[in-house]
């Protein structure tokens, strides 16, 4: 009688035990463990992460920690860590959050636009992506890739077209670089080439005008006729007289870009720099920022017209007034130069 006791007692305090493991499986598996209020959390796991940098991304999210490597260790991610980007969403179980971080890498939206050196490009997509931009910049200013690409230093910025673009958080500075010259060839198909070719410039000359145009009007609807211009201008062999070519050379010329220039002061006229269009002929050696496809499209689609100069209108901020012939062209300029003195703007 005492052995039946004893062992249907022993049999009851194994299922016991075994109920309490499989519970505790179960609870590690499937109880809800994250402990933030949002419906979501953003977290980055870096390349080449291990498990104590894992554990610090999570840990704050979690009720239970330990539970959660015992689950990552036993569905074997602690050693298939996967890089990227990923939304931990509330009541998710650990099996769930291990599911999460090794299939659903969720791409980030990169963009950028404006941008006047490959050295502010690298900073500005840095700030987005994985990649710092030490390492963007490496890449970016390779010599041996820019001349594969048929580009040079001068001109390289013409790659990195300005938009929106989706990437994995994860990307590397060389999967940037890759994925914008494969955008770059798109951009630049037949039809536009065969555009460029009856306006009797390069794609790269293109860009080099269309950054010009970018600068001196804000207006898209403008720029197709500022693009007109300055066409008419190179096919008369006029100098550009651009001021924003001036104004990248003024900042190139100190090595600080970042300077704001409102005015262009006659001094700034005899800068000796191939930038300078008003010293030397001929489109710039390369773009003097980066133009939007707008500003590239109004130079491919540029109005035809006779206007051979263009002035800000100070009756109608953002656009110009535009002229066939110099004396026109100076009147209209006397009302820009009176604006710019009665609002004492000297630099």
């Amino acid at each position: 009688m005492n052995l039946k006791k004893v062992l249907w007692a022993t049999a009851i305090l194994g299922l016991v035990i075994c109920g309490f493991i499989a519970y505790n499986i179960y609870d590690a598996l499937f109880g809800a463990n994250t402990s933030f209020n949002n419906e979501q959390a953003i977290v980055f796991i870096p390349t080449n992460a291990t498990m104590i940098e894992v554990r610090r991304q999570m840990e704050p999210l979690l009720k239970n920690i330990s539970k959660f490597e015992a689950v990552a260790q036993r569905k074997g991610y602690s050693n298939n860590i996967k890089p990227g980007r990923y939304a931990i969403k509330k009541g998710m179980n650990n099996n769930e959050i291990i599911n999460t971080l090794r299939s659903q890498n969720l791409p980030v939206k990169v963009s950028f636009n404006n941008q006047e050196t490959l050295g502010s490009l690298a900073g500005r997509v840095s700030s987005q992506i994985e990649a710092d931009s030490i390492a963007l910049a490496a890449v970016l200013h390779d010599v041996d890739f820019i001349q594969s690409s048929g580009l040079n230093n001068d001109n390289a910025l013409s790659m990195y077209l300005p938009n929106t673009y989706e990437f994995f958080w994860n990307t590397s500075a060389e999967q940037f670089r890759s994925r914008m010259k494969k955008e770059y060839e798109r951009f630049w198909n037949s039809e536009r080439k065969e555009k460029a070719e009856k306006i009797s410039l390069t794609p790269t000359q293109v860009m080099s005008l269309a950054a010009i145009v970018q600068k001196e009007t804000v207006k898209v609807d403008e720029r197709p006729r500022v693009a007109g211009v300055y066409l008419n201008r190179l096919r008369r062999g006029m100098l550009l007289q651009a001021d924003p070519t001036v104004i990248y050379a003024v900042k190139k010329e100190t090595g600080n870009f970042d300077t704001i220039i409102k005015r262009v002061l006659y001094k700034d006229l005899t800068l000796d720099s191939p930038y300078n269009t008003y010293k030397y002929a001929g489109l710039p050696p390369g773009p003097i920022t980066m133009p939007d496809i707008s500003s590239i499209d109004a130079v491919l689609n540029a109005e035809t017209h006779d206007y051979l100069y263009f002035v800000a209108d100070v009756s109608n901020f953002g656009y110009h007034k535009f002229a066939k012939n110099l004396a026109q062209h100076n009147r209209n300029k006397v009302q820009y130069v009176e604006w710019l003195n009665a609002q004492k703007i000297k630099r």
